[in-house]
């Protein structure tokens, strides 16, 4: 005679069952809700899939490492590649802000937050330990401050495929422009990253090509992949943002450097001069290229 096996022996496989199928369909109706949505902050994470599709062979499942990702979503712009199965790791070092990141990549089992303070000396052994491979996917800096010396160090390792970096968009070029590297930099009006020329010529020390610019957000990629020679910096930069219809509206704090728009490159270096005589010693700032060092 066979024993029927009690119902409530039963239940705690099937609830089992039951909560991994209702996580699933939760992953699944989240990853539909969110995977059509722009979370960057202006239109960086479209053009980033266009540079994905057109310079990047094979599956578009890669590795993205985000340093200075926030809460993970507002204003991100590795977020979309998340939420269509990208691996990773997202870096934060703000306590409130790294809270919120963890929440976001609780439905990414492959996408990990760290909370650590991002710095040159720090950063590859960093992204080591995360076994991020040397030739990675996608790159996205901003730490709002020592973005350059931070960007410097990682290329002298790592090779990634495409970069997300942020510039500070009010010098123009030819001006050179980097803040001197602070590990305790507390963000000043206007005075923080590198201007777009400096990081123009760290894609030249480094054999990478300066493709786009999103308003202060720069797109650069080594120049084995690029298929065409992209234009000069003067003409990303205006393309990108000094001649952009809505700069004024989308960058209105921005007023009080505009003039050096309309400037000779030497009167404009001796208004930056006296603009940020408060942080004399603290920056680099030339017609030339910057010395190779922090």
């Amino acid at each position: 005679m066979k024993i029927r096996e009690p119902s409530d022996a039963k239940s705690p496989r099937l609830r089992k069952r039951g909560l991994r199928l209702f996580r699933e369909l939760h992953f699944e109706v989240h990853r539909a809700r969110v995977s059509a949505q722009n979370f960057s902050r202006f239109d960086e994470d479209r053009i980033l899939a266009r540079y994905i599709s057109e310079l990047l062979p094979g599956p578009n499942h890669g590795t993205a490492v985000d340093l200075g990702a926030g809460d993970g979503v507002r204003w991100s712009n590795t977020y979309a590649l998340f939420t269509n199965g990208w691996r990773g790791v997202g870096v934060e070092s703000d306590s409130r802000r790294f809270t919120k990141l963890a929440r976001a990549y609780r439905h990414y089992p492959r996408v990990f937050a760290c909370r650590n303070l991002v710095t040159p000396h720090n950063v590859v052994a960093l992204l080591q330990s995360y076994e991020i491979a040397k030739d990675f996917e996608v790159l996205s800096i901003d730490v709002d401050s020592n973005d350059y010396w931070i960007l410097q160090a990682t290329l002298g390792v790592f090779r990634p495929r495409l970069i997300v970096a942020e510039i500070n968009e009010n010098i123009p070029p030819p001006i050179r422009f980097v803040v001197k590297y602070d590990r305790d930099f507390q963000l000043r009006h206007h005075f923080y990253g590198c201007s777009i020329m400096s990081l123009a010529d760290l894609c030249r020390q480094h054999d990478y090509a300066l493709l786009d610019l999103e308003y202060n957000n720069a797109f650069l990629a080594p120049r084995e992949i690029v298929r065409a020679e992209p234009p000069d910096t003067d003409t990303i930069y205006r393309r990108g943002y000094l001649d952009r219809a809505d700069r004024k509206e989308k960058f209105a704090l921005n007023f009080d450097l505009d003039e050096i728009h309309s400037m000779s490159p030497e009167a404009a270096l001796k208004f930056l001069k006296d603009f940020y005589a408060r942080e004399t010693g603290k920056y680099f700032l030339s017609l030339e290229p910057i010395p190779n060092t922090n």
